[in-house]
């Protein structure tokens, strides 16, 4: 199903600072989209809002016409990736997603391994064991293996190596071919250059316009 996912008029207040200031931005499946800035400049709020974890203070998130915190609660489908992921350190990566699965239940055994394969994370040490990087690499297993319509990335190459980060991008790719609409944020343009369909530049809590449109 094709979606649409729209930031209407979108700021967030905290502490009577302007997080995001009158966002307005419409995302499509099938395209990766990346959003530059420095830190503090409000591109992980922007994820955190499209995820519904945050309510606007004004404005709205609309999902093919549903309202998010109004007709719906959170994305209907969603997996995300935002700092200080919670993994349950005396667990597997297969374990962690197990667990995670049961959720919703729509992720079999065979997602599990497909996901962790894909980002070369082969091991059946305890998360507790783990690098950050093999961290990392669980944390993006886990926001793609319910292959989710809605890949939402703060930072999604932080710790990984130079080959990790080449494999990453290779599975993003595939995700967006198989119609997901992928969103990553980061404070290094050049991160991305080569995957995004649009980089999006982000300051003071605004978006400045496209960078660059493949």
């Amino acid at each position: 199903m094709d979606r649409m996912y729209r930031l209407k008029n979108v700021t967030k207040v905290i502490k009577n600072q302007r997080v995001l200031e009158d966002i307005n931005y419409e995302f499509e499946n099938g395209k990766i989209y990346g959003l530059y800035g420095t830190n503090g400049s409000g591109k992980t709020m922007i994820i955190r809002v499209l995820s519904g974890l945050v309510v606007p203070t004004e404005g709205e998130v609309e999902i093919d016409g549903k309202v998010l915190h109004k007709d719906i609660s959170f994305p209907p489908s969603v997996g995300i990736i935002i700092e200080n992921m919670e993994l349950l350190p005396k667990l597997t990566a297969k374990e962690n997603l197990k667990a995670l699965s049961e959720i919703k239940g729509i992720a079999t055994d065979e997602d599990i391994e497909s996901a962790l394969e894909k980002v070369g994370l082969d091991t059946n040490k305890p998360v507790k064991k783990y690098s950050l990087g093999m961290r990392q690499k669980l944390n993006i297993a886990q926001a793609i293996f319910e292959k989710p319509e809605l890949i939402l990335l703060d930072e999604p190459t932080n710790a990984l190596d130079e080959k990790s980060v080449t494999r990453v991008y290779d599975v993003l790719r595939k995700e967006k071919e198989r119609g997901a609409c992928i969103i990553m944020a980061t404070h290094n343009k050049s991160d991305f250059s080569s995957i995004c369909d649009e980089i999006i530049k982000v300051d003071a809590g605004r978006i400045e316009g496209v960078v660059n449109e493949n």
